[in-house]
């Protein structure tokens, strides 16, 4: 009797499948043990720095099928930790020769490669993980939802903070009215750790052997390099990366845009240090107001880096440290009381201490469940299992969006009025490369 052959790749993306036909029973294994036929082949796109540790995340279940990056210097630790993995400097060439055995992506470049990597991976099928923010621009960050949800593969943001018990817990608290209406969200980031508010540099180096120059700039213009910008110093360059606000609203803005279902705002009123026409400024706030939703009034949310943070709230005493963590956090205040959490909406607490004592002693049942890890999350999904909580269209798309318009107030310097209905400014005239870039020749948002 003749079978019909199963690929592999819908062996691992059918749970149906992967529950009916396991090759290696699981009870031979052992517990909590995966069969081998269950395991994704991720390539990793970026396997330096938080790249790394992206590698890690999946690793712990899965199976590391190719490292790709353009720094072998900085991959040099994935090399030696995965000797088996296939080794590339270009995804494009990766994906084309390896694309019949990789099951999933994870992109851990800078901001500028999000896009064309994560995309060209999911034309051709592939599950994707891309690191924070999902891209530089609103037209990337746009034609990432819109791939994800085209092509139906499993997707998730690298904003770990969405799967904390705190994010949960602060939505759980509001939802409860234990600080009454919101009224006003302030963040706040001891960023940028790099070099803002400067100009281009003039001097002239030599690529060093390890580095890949042109692969490293990708879609970006040409310029020469320069360890102004590689490894680490590209944030905050408009060309490569969105400055503090972009790295780090991600994190510290998610419990917020989630619990309130934020979504686009009305205006954008952006301060900072000096402007420099290529890079973020030194220092900003950024006031953010939304319209009132559903039930939920106006509110007004206040972004601060560079070491800028809010005033001390009545309740905490001239003796108290303030802010709780000058490495970044959020405070909410609202008609009833005020909340403080860290950057991942971590350790939140109210200020007022008898109020604090009593939902200690009384907690507000846990109405959403809790995640197992970013990473778990996705992993599952790949697998057939519900969306992830970070999904591109669902979810981390529109809230980079709202991120990356706060992005656009900065670098025009200029009060930004805003369709809340479509995220369109419509006070002023934004040029077209700020919202979607021209790639240089042999880049694309096309397969």
């Amino acid at each position: 009797m003749s079978r019909k052959r199963m690929s592999r790749r819908t062996f691992v993306g059918n749970a149906a499948a992967i529950s009916a036909f396991t090759i290696v029973p699981r009870h031979v294994l052992g517990r909590g043990q995966l069969a081998p036929s269950d395991k994704l082949n991720i390539a990793s796109i970026g396997c330096g720095g938080k790249g790394r540790s992206d590698i890690d995340g999946v690793a712990a279940t899965e199976n590391i099928y190719a490292l790709c990056d353009v720094d072998w210097h900085m991959a040099l630790d994935a090399f030696q930790a995965f000797p088996k993995a296939k080794r590339y400097r270009d995804y494009r060439e990766m994906l084309d020769k390896e694309g019949k055995n990789i099951d999933a992506v994870t992109v851990s470049t800078p901001d500028h490669s999000h896009a064309p990597a994560g995309v060209l991976a999911m034309k051709l099928g592939k599950h994707a993980f891309v690191q924070k923010p999902l891209a530089r621009t609103l037209g990337e960050v746009r034609a990432l939802a819109r791939t994800a949800r085209q092509y139906k593969v499993a997707t998730q943001m690298g904003n770990q903070g969405h799967t904390h018990d705190g994010t949960r817990m602060i939505r759980e608290w509001v939802e409860a009215g234990a600080i009454g209406e919101v009224q006003e969200v302030h963040f706040w980031t001891n960023r940028p750790w790099w070099p803002q508010g400067i100009d281009r540099p003039l001097e002239e180096y030599h690529v060093p052997d390890w580095l890949d120059w042109n692969l490293w700039l990708g879609p970006a213009p040409e310029r020469p390099y320069n360890p102004a910008y590689a490894p680490f110093k590209w944030r905050g360059w408009w060309d490569f990366g969105t400055g503090s606000l972009g790295d780090m609203a991600c994190h510290i803005m998610d419990a917020a845009f989630w619990t309130l279902d934020l979504g686009y705002p009305v205006r954008i009123e952006p301060e900072s240090a000096p402007l420099f026409a290529e890079t973020a400024p030194a220092t900003s706030r950024i006031t953010y107001t939304f319209a009132a939703k559903g039930s939920r009034p106006a509110v007004k949310v206040v972004w601060q880096d560079g070491a800028l943070y809010p005033p001390r709230p009545a309740e905490v005493g001239d003796d108290a440290a303030w802010p709780p963590d000058s490495g970044g956090g959020q405070l909410w205040i609202g008609s009833a009381g005020k909340l403080v959490a860290g950057t991942y909406a971590d350790d939140p607490k109210l200020l007022d201490v008898a109020k604090m004592a009593d939902i200690t002693a009384h907690p507000v049942p846990q109405k959403y469940p809790r995640s197992k890890g970013v990473y778990t999350e996705w992993i599952a999904a790949c697998k057939g299992g519900p969306a992830a909580g970070s999904a591109f269209d669902s979810y981390s798309g529109p809230f980079t969006e709202m991120v990356l318009l706060g992005c656009l107030a900065v670098r025009m310097g200029r009060t930004l009025e805003i369709d809340p209905a479509t995220g369109a400014v419509t006070n002023v005239t934004v040029p077209p490369t700020y919202i979607q870039p021209v790639y240089r020749a042999g880049w694309s948002l096309l397969p």
